[in-house]
């Protein structure tokens, strides 16, 4: 098995690419492992904040899903920067499908 590539830009404007993902890792622990600028999964990956809020790009929007009602009533809390395209790092577990992804981190709101 191989492992998996990730490009994220963060709230600062700056764009990574990480390699060597491995299977099953959530979107937001990749960001806290590598220092992503506004990632910062304060509830630790339960679903409980939206401190590591994502926006998918467009072109993967299909593949990575739309937020179930627990996780899109956490980004209703942060609607003032919530989009269509808006998800949950912790919610988003990489698979050989999401080989590739890019995400944008959104900008900091009053979570």
């Amino acid at each position: 098995m191989g492992t998996l590539t990730v490009t994220m830009t963060d709230v600062d404007g700056e764009t990574r690419t990480f390699e060597g993902i491995e299977e099953g890792i959530s979107l937001m622990e990749v960001g806290r492992q590598n220092g992503v600028a506004g990632i910062m999964g304060d509830c630790g990956g339960g679903c409980a904040c939206a401190t590591c809020h994502v926006y998918v790009d467009e072109n993967w929007q299909e593949k990575v899903g739309a937020p179930d009602d627990i996780e899109f009533a956490m980004l209703d809390m942060v609607a003032d920067v919530m989009k269509d395209n808006s998800r949950l790092g912790c919610q988003i577990r990489m698979s050989f499908e999401l080989d590739g992804l890019q995400v944008t981190v959104a900008p900091a709101s009053s979570y």
